[in-house]
């Protein structure tokens, strides 16, 4: 049977929710399969309970190992029937059919919120034992000092060992964030003297949204943006003249305003006319009256939601106060925000290292795509975005610094990118934003541009001009290693964004092409396909490039490179100027690198299909289980990744560029935000592996190239 690992709250308000997230993220990261248990569910219907489907949705689990148990309505009534015994039974039936199918299930115990606080920490700890799970037992920080905390947590530890439960971490919650060390220090150590994580209150997970606002109050929209996930920061009831009012608005504010005063709507709108003025959240018209055509009109324009509400401004106030967010609405800038605290305050991979779990034998898309998260944050890295003006990079980047994956830098006029990022209530806290034309950087970028680049005739006149350009100066950041990488493309096209770091980033030593990769995600496996998008007839020197860049490449993102040269004609089957430039393509890499698994010519079929290479070049060390495939032209590359992609159902990521002595990337003018979140996850990878001697190369003064 699988292991399991029984999160619960020892005290009332500890969202433990977040732990149990944070839990089930550290596990599919490190372990093979895991498994969801909820015991008890809040709601009437165990099948439908939020926190099931958050955990069902974020890590791909199937209903069979992802499940609610009994409802607290159920749990109550058998309490009050003598039949607790019963309770245990169907719980723990449950819990063998889950842990039958996983290698680790996260339990998630009760809130701690019923009439009786004590019977519920009773039952969590009988559960606990009866599912043979050691506990990640989680203490409310919330409104308490240091030594209150601290108490608390001895209180636990006590009532855990009383109730002989095997405790696998103690954690404390919605601490003050302004006195997390404090808190830390005050924690007295325990038996085991493992450590006590903390973690601060995170206000962005509570703040409701838009929409569930308007959800709680079945509000009906009426003009306006129809984004429902703008956080609601604050409430402002509209019962003042306009100037006042408006000076007492908020970015983030959600205004409740009677239907009859069109004065104070146009105020709220200001933010449209000029991004001096706050933009608010969401606008409520009150009382079931409607503004006039003229005016209305006027809201159809504005940036965030305007509900009507059949009900009087203060009926509708104390309706907005009553609604609660939690995590489990699954929200991804929330989402983002808790697991950015987990990784800044939990060591996760000593929690899971106590639990001895087999490490997953498959790769999912899934897994990999977690991974390449966890893998940027351990070696944290910055990354240029030129495309500040896109709405796109924008909820990207937020995304990012919540999760605290990299530090960032947003190009563009910032006035322009902080009203973008306002009107559509995206939150750049912790994020640099500079303005090329503006930034006393320019200069400096241009003198360097203009010595690189005066074999070409440019001078510092043109340099200047050039770098107002946002790839130019992007580039020139991470030339000069102010930034470690850029990712762009949004907007721009492959050959804009490329086209600066061919002209003075340069290729690494004996690396003559700049080439591409997609990662194609398989259903329990990573494959590497290059180059599918930048190289499109090589010869048989630029095709040994891309071969060798490949297996790096591979490497970096681990996965074991055998190289497979495509073609054809598998072996000395076929001849011919194209099997030819693959044969001799595949000699140049073995002369140069030795050491590495390398194939070709080589047939698809034969490449992947172990009978297939059985029978068609017996004894090669990469026939039938190749994992980097080199196509011989660009033609042949990209219509076979897209049809790998098409009909097998792989995720390919990517282009993921190669070569570059800085890592570069380029996206999608079509990308979507997760495409540009793994986008720039995997650029702060492959900025890990730049050589510190490459950096200070970067960074001293060069001699301007001849060619």
């Amino acid at each position: 049977m699988a292991r399991g690992i029984y999160v619960s709250a020892t005290t009332p308000g500890s969202g433990k929710s977040l732990v149990a997230l944070g839990v089930a993220e550290a596990l599919h990261r490190h372990t093979g399969r895991i498994g969801f248990f909820r015991p008890v569910v809040l709601g009437d219907d165990a099948a439908r309970d939020p926190m099931v489907a958050l955990m069902a949705t974020r890590f791909g689990l199937e209903p069979d190992v992802c499940r609610g148990g009994l409802t607290a309505r159920e749990v109550r009534q058998l309490l009050a029937a003598g039949q607790r015994e019963e309770i245990d039974a169907r719980c723990v039936e449950i819990f063998a059919e889950i842990a039958a199918r996983c290698d680790v299930v996260v339990v998630e115990g009760t809130d701690l919120t019923g009439h009786d606080s004590a019977v519920e920490f009773a039952l969590n700890a009988r559960l606990a034992n009866h599912l043979a799970c050691p506990v990640v037992a989680v203490v409310s920080g919330r409104d308490r000092t240091p030594e209150e905390i601290a108490d608390a947590v001895d209180v636990a530890r006590k009532e855990l060992a009383a109730a002989r439960c095997s405790v696998l971490a103690m954690m404390v919650n919605r601490a003050d964030a302004g006195r997390l060390g404090e808190i830390a220090d005050g924690i007295r150590p325990g038996a085991s003297h493992r450590p006590v994580y903390v973690l601060p209150e995170l206000p962005e997970i509570s703040r409701p949204t838009t929409g569930e606002v308007s959800a709680g109050l079945a509000l009906r929209q009426i003009a306006g943006s129809a984004d429902m996930e703008r956080e609601v920061r604050g409430v402002k009831v509209a019962a003042m003249s306009v100037a006042n009012f408006i000076g007492a608005l908020a970015d983030g504010d959600l205004v409740i305003v009677p239907g009859d005063r069109p004065d104070v709507m146009v105020g709220a709108l200001a933010s449209t006319f000029s991004p001096e003025f706050p933009v608010p959240a969401a606008m409520v018209l009150t009382g079931g009256l409607a503004p006039d055509a003229h005016v209305l009109s006027l809201l159809a324009q504005a940036p965030f939601p305007v509900f009507a509400y059949p009900d009087d401004t203060y009926n509708a106030a104390r309706a907005v106060a009553e609604v609660r967010s939690e995590i489990w609405t699954g929200h991804r800038r929330k989402v983002a925000s808790a697991l950015g605290a987990w990784a800044r305050h939990v060591d996760d991979a000593e929690l899971v290292e106590r639990l001895e779990l087999p490490r997953p034998v498959t790769m999912t898309p899934l897994r990999f795509l977690h991974e390449l998260i966890g893998r940027a944050r351990a070696e944290r890295k910055r990354i240029v975005l030129p495309e500040g003006t896109d709405v796109r990079i924008l909820r990207a980047a937020e995304i990012l610094a919540r999760r605290d994956v990299c530090d960032l830098t947003l190009l563009g006029p910032e006035r322009d990118v902080r009203e973008l990022a306002a009107s559509n209530g995206v939150s750049l806290e912790g994020i640099a934003v500079v303005d090329p034309a503006a930034s006393e950087l320019r200069a400096r970028f241009a003198e360097e541009y203009a010595r690189l680049r005066a074999h070409r005739g440019v001078d510092l006149a043109k340099a200047l001009e050039v770098m107002l350009d946002v790839s130019y100066f992007g580039t020139m950041m991470v030339q000069l290693g102010l930034v470690d990488g850029m990712v762009s493309g949004a907007a721009h096209t492959t050959a804009h964004t490329i086209r600066p770091a061919l002209e003075f980033v340069k290729t690494v030593p004996g690396v003559k092409i700049v080439s591409s990769v997609f990662l194609m995600l398989m259903a329990d496996r990573v494959l590497v396909y290059g180059d599918c998008a930048v190289v499109p007839d090589p010869d048989a020197g630029q095709l040994a490039d891309i071969a060798l860049a490949s297996a790096e490449t591979a490497a970096q993102f681990g996965v074991t490179p055998r190289v497979a040269m495509l073609s054809y004609s598998t072996g000395g089957s076929g001849s011919g100027a194209a099997v030819d430039k693959v044969r001799a393509a595949t000699e140049e890499v073995r002369r140069r690198r030795p050491g590495l698994a390398v194939e070709g010519p080589i047939q698809y079929d034969a490449a992947v299909e172990p009978t297939i290479a059985a029978s068609k070049l017996p004894g090669s060390d990469v026939a039938g289980q190749a994992t980097v495939f080199i196509f011989p032209d660009l033609n042949t590359g990209n219509n076979t990744y897209k049809a790998v992609q098409q009909s097998s159902g792989a995720v390919a990521v990517g282009p993921v560029l190669q070569g570059l002595r800085r890592p570069v990337n380029d996206l999608s003018r079509g990308c979507t935000v997760e495409d540009i979140v793994n986008t720039v996850a995997i650029t702060a990878i492959q900025a890990q592996s730049v050589p510190t001697a490459q950096t200070a190369a970067a960074l001293a003064p060069q001699t301007a190239p001849q060619n």
